[in-house]
């Protein structure tokens, strides 16, 4: 077959990646810290096999965003200046905590690196290009700050490195900051016209609850590292509030969609995903950290519609995909506004 039909049958696999809008990052996100769920509740398998999943995605998104970098600086810029380029923030981070869970160190400490070193550059161009009416991906400033904190604690808790967890600290305060001045700007009409990225006001909060909670276990008297512990009480009760928090959201976002349902896929789904198991997670995580049992069925009860729901969105994301792939209109749902 001439490889000219060829081309007029589908684009390259280059021009399909080009296409990808930052908020790609997502699934990385959704998909990683469904796998820290599943291996919180002992369910290995799956948990490795949502993990390989996490980990090629990133590769390729790594690769698409170097290419743009090197070769499309322009465009490059351009989206950097967007709350969803913060997902490559926050992708790494939970991607490198399931690792360093896993007991892969120096790949967490090198993910930890990464992901210290693009928190400032692109948190200053997002911020600069805010507006006084934010999405619900600008909660991602939130969440990107508190998916550091999380691997900072993580990797400090395994290797006993007790000073990583002052600038963890600082960094945890910074991400609450940050939740209260998005709130301010947040156009709260996405709750019933968003297409995904609104379910970000709930992971925001449910990241935090989880940063939180890793503080709160290292700063134990009997822990590990038996860090800060005078600060053990206060930061356990703003652990139990941002959960708190964290759960209303999750019932108040419930109720939108069953008042108005989006059932389309949109690749900002993905961050419908993320919340949904970062909520469990985070409810695992602080049923052990703040000594509240009732908390862990909490978790053990939500991941699994979070991981029913990251099923459906695969699939509409593979379908669109092949639709994508079997002509040169690209789907509405892989290019959303940005």
């Amino acid at each position: 077959m001439p490889s000219d039909a060829v081309s007029s049958r589908s684009p390259r696999w280059t021009d399909w990646a080009d296409g990808l809008p930052p908020a790609s990052g997502a699934v990385v996100m959704a998909t990683a810290v469904l796998s820290v769920g599943l291996h919180l509740l002992g369910v290995e398998g799956a948990s490795l096999a949502l993990l390989v999943v996490a980990l090629v995605v990133w590769i390729f998104l790594a690769a698409v965003f170097a290419r743009h970098l090197l070769t499309e600086r322009a465009r490059w810029r351009r989206e950097i200046d967007t709350p969803p380029a913060l997902t490559a923030v926050a992708a790494t981070a939970v991607l490198g905590t399931r690792l360093s869970l896993l007991g892969h160190q120096p790949v967490s400490v090198a993910l930890l690196c990464l992901s210290v070193l693009l928190w400032p550059l692109l948190m200053s161009h997002v911020i600069r290009h805010w507006q006084s009416k934010v999405p619900g991906a600008a909660y991602l400033v939130c969440v990107a700050t508190q998916a550091v904190v999380v691997l900072a604690a993580t990797v400090a808790t395994a290797d006993l490195l007790t000073w990583l967890m002052w600038p963890a600290l600082v960094l945890f305060a910074v991400g609450l900051v940050l939740y209260g001045v998005v709130l301010l700007r947040f156009d709260f009409r996405q709750l019933t016209t968003g297409q995904g990225d609104h379910w970000i006001i709930a992971g925001a909060m449910a990241i935090s609850a989880l940063a939180g909670s890793k503080l709160v276990a290292a700063a134990a008297p009997h822990g590990p590292l038996r860090w800060a512990t005078p600060a053990h009480d206060v930061l356990r009760v703003l652990t139990l509030v941002a959960l708190g928090l964290a759960l209303a959201w999750y019932a108040v976002l419930v109720g939108c969609e069953l008042r108005r349902p989006r059932l389309h896929y949109d690749v900002r789904r993905w961050a419908t995903v993320f919340p949904l198991g970062m909520t469990a997670v985070a409810a695992l995580s602080t049923s052990t950290a703040a000594a509240v049992p009732w908390l862990w069925t909490c978790g053990k009860v939500l991941l699994w519609p979070a991981s029913a729901v990251w099923a459906v969105v695969a699939v509409g994301a593979l379908r669109a995909v092949a639709r994508d792939r079997a002509g040169p209109t690209a789907p509405a749902g892989l290019s959303p506004p940005r």
